[in-house]
């Protein structure tokens, strides 16, 4: 098992994706050791090394059609704030915010130097000190989109909303969707009071059949973008049947989407769930047994990776972030730990795994980590999925 060690500790205050207080532990409908702990790595361990830094608090990543690699990253804020005249605000103490335009994307190239692609997009930073930004990338039919999660009046960003944008050639970009405008009309089943945010803190997106499917963590939902249009429907109101989970990522496995949570804090190990999302909006679990999770994805033999960003009860904690990976079996097995406050991965068109490191808390600057595994088939067979489709 390979780890990354720091023997620096922090506690975020309530606010980092607005988590406020431990749901009850879920059961797991995947397999009977669900709950278990995890299986000891075996065999030869991966290789871990530092792939880029430089990075201002790096999420989501998205591998380019010449296989560079783009990254999102929050931003360092600003000093812009809004009032109660303006909009409705974050209430205290984990508002108002402060914003400013510090987000961007990056591209690394193969060798990870780092090129700015598009900056200026809104960064807001709240009372806890925690940074929202540019929170993912996505390419579709060879266009760039990026998800503004900074943007929004209740954010410090009065002119630009938290939405979907598109980045084009040369740097400029548009929002495209106005995803402020979307959840102030449509609210979902259960909002969670105590820590509402009028902007949401949307995290999580990829490109799915000729769409854009984003997930918001506040809120609590699963939505579709029409990048032509911009038009937004909600595909799963994940508040209505799992409560104020903060659901923040999604990977899709063959038509099926896999969505898992940040969950609320004090943290709760083993407390999350693994939940499959079908296309009509049907939510099932299919998985239990993690902890504070902000990446997904699967491999080319159908195995599912989860990135949780502190595996130990309390608040986050560097140097406790790990790679858990799940077959169908239920199988479970820790192959990278000891992970600074993970963000986000992504599997390459090169078979290796790449983590946003650092990705919230000091020190700085973020990084993305490069985990080769050995013997890894990029041609390997896919192995069954987690559960078939039912609709």
């Amino acid at each position: 098992m390979m780890s990354l060690r720091s023997t620096s500790t922090v506690a975020l205050g309530a606010a980092f994706l607005l988590a406020a207080c431990s749901p009850d532990d879920p059961t797991d409908a995947l397999a009977p050791d669900a709950q278990a702990a995890i299986q000891a790595s075996v065999g030869q361990p991966p290789t871990v090394e530092v792939f880029a830094t430089g990075l201002q608090f790096p999420r989501g990543l998205a591998f380019g059609p010449r296989g560079e690699l783009y990254v999102a990253e929050a931003g360092s804020a600003g000093t812009t704030s809004t009032t109660e005249a303006q909009c409705a605000q974050v209430g205290a103490p984990i508002g108002p915010y402060r914003n400013g335009p510090t987000g961007r994307v990056s591209r690394l190239d193969r060798h990870g130097n780092r090129t700015t692609v598009a900056d200026g997009f809104p960064s807001g930073v709240n009372g806890f000190g925690d940074v929202i930004g540019v929170a993912d990338v996505a390419w579709l039919g060879g266009r760039l989109y990026a998800l503004v999660s900074g943007g929004g009046c209740s954010h410090g960003s009065a002119n630009v909303p938290a939405g979907v944008a598109r980045v084009f050639a040369g740097g400029s970009w548009n929002i495209i969707s106005d995803l402020s405008a979307y959840q102030a009309s449509n609210p979902v089943a259960n909002p969670f009071a105590p820590d509402f945010e009028p902007d949401g803190s949307w995290y999580g997106m990829i490109p799915s059949q000729g769409e854009l499917i984003a997930v918001e963590p506040n809120h609590g939902e699963v939505v579709r973008v029409d990048p032509r249009s911009g038009a937004v429907e909600r595909i799963a109101d994940i508040s209505a049947t799992q409560g104020h989970i903060v659901p923040t990522v999604v990977a899709e496995r063959r038509g099926a989407l896999y969505v898992s949570s940040l969950g609320m804090f004090p943290i709760t190990p083993g407390a999350l769930n693994i939940l499959r999302v079908s296309r009509s909006g049907n939510v099932r679990v299919v998985a239990g047994g993690f902890t504070a999770v902000l990446g997904l994805d699967f491999d080319r033999r159908g195995r599912l990776y989860v990135l949780e960003t502190s595996s130990v009860a309390g608040f986050p904690t560097p140097g406790t972030g790990r790679v858990v990976r799940l077959d169908r079996q239920g199988h479970r097995e820790v192959v990278v730990d000891g992970l600074f406050l993970p963000t986000g991965l992504r599997f390459g068109p090169d078979g290796n795994l790449y983590v946003s490191n650092k990705g919230f808390g000091p020190p700085q600057p973020g990084e993305i980590l490069r985990v080769s595994f050995p013997g890894a088939d990029e041609h390997g067979r896919h192995d069954e999925d987690l559960e078939q489709d039912d609709d």
